[in-house]
């Protein structure tokens, strides 16, 4: 990792991208928040935003479709205790930035309060978890088809029952730069690129399909002939064990969960609830319940933003703040919740640095970064040992959770039977069913092999996705409703 100063850099191309072509300084972008404090406003911010994109596809041994796009624009935003009001445009100027202030100013009452707009912007200290650099520049259009090609070679050359392979590219370049009424500035480069493999396997008339992927904050450099073959390994066997999967069984039966991407069910059935603007409205089932046990004892749960080069990660979250690893889980005891500033300030709880947004045109609120459990002592092994008969879940695809009561669905996309502490046959259709809570106290033997999701999450949530980051240790969880084909 070559070090460099977030705020130096970042901020210079920040400026040189967003504000300098469009005859905007710090000075100008004070006035226009000062604009808004006529009224009796307690906080506002600009969220500038510079995003190029592009996404490569491969089917049938042909790059079929390619897609590029650059968008930019400012959000401004004013919260008055409780409301807040938002409005954004996709013209960065100077006129658009009052225009757009002008109507924030709705949400309160006219004349000042005792709240004051910074006299200058102060660049804050941030992280420097990944470099600043551009990755769609990092290959150019030839060698990108040959990246997708090379990686569909691999996945047919497995096994002749694959029939078919399609693969994905995909790669963001993301400037932001954040100024609020408080005088913070703070601008981060956030590269981001995943690629994605799908197999189909025939055998005896029979086709099922698996998949793989990975990518992170970095450039296209990642992803060598090691990382490819990798992706199309993974893919290709998840769908040959499906080939020889039998309809899954039905009823309460003890799981085990494998290490790292089956974190999603973590991050969906637990994580949501703790995110703080449902609590302060208290439709969480987790609402009012720190300090109070909500797991079984060794389990612990954070969430991450400052690992480095993680999908999930981010030098500073989209208000400013820098990202922090949260203790959300100690012990099984709730410590806290996701917060950004607004549900931080009105519930009097510590900014976790947790503000999200999907771009300029969407508001903050609370998200998760990488959400993960950490690991205990056993080995995994003899966490299968310990089941005499059982579903082990290794992959997962879709799911859903109702935050208001922890209640869940997932599907498995990988799983086998466990009989007698050992590994036996391949199931399809096993579908996991549950609380969150509940299942979070039914826990009972953690593993040793914490492990995160090799890049491939997004999240959603009121209409807007972000990516993220999952991870934990193989599980055993006792009691667990699975709903089968059997």
């Amino acid at each position: 990792m070559i070090p460099f100063e977030p705020n130096l850099s970042s901020l210079a191309v920040a400026r040189d991208v967003l504000l300098t072509p469009f005859g905007l300084d710090e000075g100008k972008l004070l006035r226009t928040l000062g604009t808004m404090f006529t009224h009796k406003v307690d906080y506002a911010d600009l969220y500038f935003q510079f995003t190029k994109s592009e996404g490569w596809s491969l089917e049938e041994g042909i790059v079929k479709t390619g897609s590029f796009s650059i968008d930019q624009g400012v959000g401004v935003r004013a919260i008055s205790g409780d409301k807040t009001a938002f409005a954004y445009s996709d013209e960065i100027s100077e006129s658009a930035l009052l225009d757009a202030a002008a109507a924030t100013r709705t949400i309160a009452r006219a004349g000042a309060g005792r709240v004051k707009v910074a006299s200058s912007a102060q660049p804050t200290g941030g992280r420097s978890l990944y470099l600043p650099r551009d990755p769609l520049a990092s290959l150019d259009a030839t060698a990108k088809v040959k990246l997708l090609e090379r990686v569909e070679k691999m996945a047919r050359a497995k096994d002749p029952r694959v029939v078919q392979v399609m693969a994905g590219l995909a790669g963001e370049y993301d400037v932001v730069l954040v100024v609020r009424s408080d005088g913070v500035l703070a601008a981060d480069i956030r590269p981001l690129v995943r690629v994605s493999v799908t197999v189909i396997a025939e055998q005896n008339g029979r086709r099922e399909t698996g998949s793989s992927g990975g990518g992170g904050r970095f450039d296209y450099g990642y992803f060598d002939d090691a990382i490819l073959e990798r992706y199309a390994d993974e893919a290709v066997k998840s769908a040959l064990v499906n080939l020889d999967a039998r309809p899954a069984p039905a009823g309460p039966m003890t799981i085990v969960l494998g290490p790292g991407w089956p974190g999603v069910l973590l991050h969906e059935a637990v994580g949501h609830g703790l995110e703080g603007d449902f609590n302060r409205k208290g439709s969480s089932s987790y609402a009012g319940m720190i300090g109070q046990r909500v797991a079984a004892k060794g389990v612990t749960v954070v969430d991450d933003g400052t690992l480095q080069d993680r999908r999930g990660s981010l030098n500073m979250d989209d208000e400013g703040n820098p990202t922090q690893c949260t203790t959300l889980i100690e012990d099984g005891i709730l410590k806290g919740y996701i917060q950004d500033t607004m549900n931080a300030r009105l519930m009097k709880m510590p900014i976790t640095g947790n503000a999200r947004r999907e771009s300029f045109a969407h508001l903050p609120m609370p998200r998760m970064t990488n959400t993960y459990m950490l690991a205990g002592d056993k080995d995994p092994a003899e966490i299968l040992a310990s089941v005499k008969n059982g579903l082990y879940a290794v992959n997962f695809g879709g799911g859903q959770v109702d935050i208001t009561n922890g209640k869940f669905v997932f599907s498995a996309s990988e799983a086998y039977m466990i009989e007698d502490g050992k590994i036996s046959y391949p199931v399809k259709g096993a579908t996991l069913i549950g609380n969150g809570p509940d299942v979070m106290n039914r826990i009972s033997m953690i593993g040793n092999d914490m492990a995160l999701d090799a890049g491939v999450g997004v999240c959603g949530k009121e209409g807007q996705s972000v990516p993220v980051g999952v991870g934990q240790p193989t599980l055993r969880i006792d009691g667990v409703t699975v709903g089968g084909t059997a």
